[in-house]
């Protein structure tokens, strides 16, 4: 098939290169537009569009698809279906209508649960044990056309936002070529979505602060559902560290919320008599270390109250 790929970061490159090694012809990419990055604010281009690039697809960076320039563009590209993977901008009605076979949208989540900006870290963070990806027909809603097809992935325990990522990108590009498989041969299915749905609103840095009067689980699904991006934090000793990894573990006794109960490993007392291990931080400036080690230069007295 003839396909318009539009999508933007890491996770929508798997998808293109699946289209092209199915052989599928993409005559043009529609990305976001080079962002700075970086301490010298270098001007960077989009994941999909330096994938593009090194496949010499053509590639379009408009700053809205409302134009009738735009909309023109797409039009003379005459594609069959146009693919939409975290492309982050709204398609309008004239644009969603223009494909003969309409446009497929690739999301992180298993519809209806988690429409929205962050599926992948609202899914960890509220510590659902199961994820997945779902291909469905675009409309105007957010995230709220027909259903195709879906692929269900476990989250772990331990596993972080950035980790259910590289899976579920993985996953993403094997359900689209299914999808398109079966839109092909006249097989596709389409299913209404119903049922109560939840919004995965986009993350701000307003989140990290670690509250330790919470249950251990409660800011074990934080600092994982904020890894690798804004991460969690905690004040200590008028120091800001970044917690990029802990792990839920057993109280030695009845202790006040926010209480240093161990050393080595380090360990602080959380809500409702639990119990969270520290096992990777990172301070302002600083690599990311062991907990332990750097507490071990930065000691905190046992049985103090950690975070202020």
């Amino acid at each position: 098939m003839r396909i318009v790929f539009m999508g933007t970061p890491e996770f929508a490159v798997p998808c293109l290169e699946r289209l092209l090694q199915d052989g599928h012809t993409v005559p043009l990419v529609v990305t976001q537009a080079d962002k700075p990055k970086g301490r010298g604010q270098k001007l960077t281009p989009p994941p999909v569009k330096a994938f593009a690039l090194t496949h010499d697809i053509p590639v379009l960076q408009p700053d809205t698809l409302k134009s009738d320039e735009v909309q023109e563009q797409l039009r003379q590209v005459k594609a069959d279906v146009f693919v939409v993977v975290a492309y982050g901008k709204i398609l309008p009605q004239a644009v969603l209508e223009m494909p003969p076979l309409g446009c497929i949208n690739v999301h992180a989540s298993l519809l209806p649960q988690y429409r929205g900006a962050a599926p992948i870290q609202w899914a960890v963070l509220n510590g659902e044990t199961q994820s997945g990806v779902t291909t469905m027909f675009m409309d105007v809603g957010l995230d709220t056309g027909d259903m195709l097809l879906k692929s269900v992935c476990d989250i772990g325990e331990n596993m972080t936002a950035g980790e259910l990522h590289d899976v579920l990108s993985l996953h993403g590009a094997q359900l689209l070529s299914m999808t398109l498989q079966q839109l092909e041969n006249g097989t596709l299915q389409r299913v209404p979505q119903t049922g109560e749905s939840t919004y995965a609103s986009m993350l701000d840095k307003s989140m990290c602060a670690l509250d330790f009067s919470k249950t251990a689980n409660e800011l074990h699904n934080q600092v994982r559902g904020l890894n690798p991006w804004p991460t969690a934090t905690a004040n200590v000793s008028g120091n800001l560290l970044k917690i990029h990894q802990t792990r839920v573990t057993k109280p030695c006794g009845d202790f006040a919320p926010n209480t240093v109960i161990s050393l080595a490993p380090f360990v602080v007392s959380c809500g409702d008599n639990t119990a969270l291990e520290l096992l990777e931080i990172q301070a302002q400036g600083g690599k990311r270390m062991k907990a332990e080690d750097y507490f071990r230069g930065h000691p905190v007295p046992l049985f103090s109250v950690f975070s202020e």
